[in-house]
């Protein structure tokens, strides 16, 4: 059973963010890198205690890529010191895996591609970026490609939107799962796309690819958004890893934890995914470290 976490090296996800009434002050993207390195230990640290045994890393712009440097912001770690923390991370027990988040809403790692979008020009670097992710993972088991948001509402407060529709999506989303298989890991994806396009998911949806629906409330009912959805892609027959969080409430950890061990058949339960959603900096300890104190209790309780 799978226990990770996700912690970011790179947090510029929401592009060029412009409204001030925003609840983070991490939305806005930054070019230089927002990472503490003692936080960093601590919080693995804390992890291996609690009982995870994975750690989902958001690498983004956060790595000079050999095929790509022009992406990297200022202080972005060199490609021998992320695969040597790979390496680290292994011996420590805690399997690493990679997210690259390609949907249009969180892609501002991408530079000057986030704006070349269903181009040669992207693909061929998102080709480039997922093969040298890869070996630099030693090729992980799972590679996370993020897809989620992909729609207007999520991008309101965006000066440059883009927001790819109907059948350019599954191109696209088909050509990166291809790309992430090439290289032998197995796509993971975030399954919000189903809530909005339930017909065209169920039809098109391959079953290799493994689901991460998510819900960060404390109330859990078939009826609210996003909960359902774990048990329709139970229906489905989906590999699911759910995502728990203290988004809203630390009650969510242990809440979806419960309701996915009730509603989704023990084989299709591959493990569940905590995502705090927050930089990793000083002044986000407290968050982070009550994320894992919740999961480790949940995790306690599951053993």
């Amino acid at each position: 059973m799978i226990f990770a976490n996700l912690l970011h090296l790179s947090y510029n996800m929401w592009s060029d963010w412009q409204n001030p009434k925003v609840a983070s002050p991490y939305y806005a993207a930054r070019p230089y890198l927002r990472f503490d390195e003692t936080l960093w230990s601590d919080l693995l640290t804390a992890m291996k205690k609690g009982g995870l045994n994975m750690v989902v890393i958001d690498v983004g712009d956060g790595v000079r890529f050999e095929s790509h440097p022009e992406i990297a912001v200022d202080g972005a770690w060199s490609c021998e010191r992320l695969h040597t923390e790979v390496k680290r991370l292994r011996e420590m027990g805690l399997e690493a895996i990679p997210k690259l988040n390609f949907s249009t809403c969180h892609d501002h790692w991408l530079g000057p591609y986030a704006r070349m979008v269903a181009t040669p020009r992207y693909y061929e670097v998102a080709k480039n970026l997922i093969a040298e992710t890869i070996d630099l993972f030693d090729k992980p088991r799972f590679f996370h490609l993020g897809m989620d948001e992909e729609n207007e509402r999520n991008q309101r407060h965006f000066e440059y939107a883009v927001i790819r529709q109907h059948d350019l999506w599954w191109r696209d989303f088909n050509f990166l799962v291809n790309q992430v298989e090439q290289g032998g890991s197995r796509a993971w994806i975030w399954s919000d796309h189903v809530w909005h396009h339930a017909d065209a998911f169920w039809a098109k949806m391959p079953q290799k690819v493994l689901q991460s629906n998510w819900y960060y409330g404390g109330k859990f009912s078939d009826d609210i958004k996003g909960v359902g959805t774990y048990r329709d892609l139970n229906d489905h027959d989906f590999d699911q890893i759910p995502t728990l969080s203290n988004w809203t409430t630390p009650t969510n950890i242990a809440g979806t934890i419960d309701y996915c061990r009730k509603h989704i058949k023990p084989d299709r339960l591959t493990g569940f995914l905590l995502a705090p959603w927050r930089p990793t900096l000083p002044e986000t300890r407290a968050k982070h470290m009550e994320a894992i104190e919740h999961f480790a209790k949940a995790i306690e309780k599951e053993n």
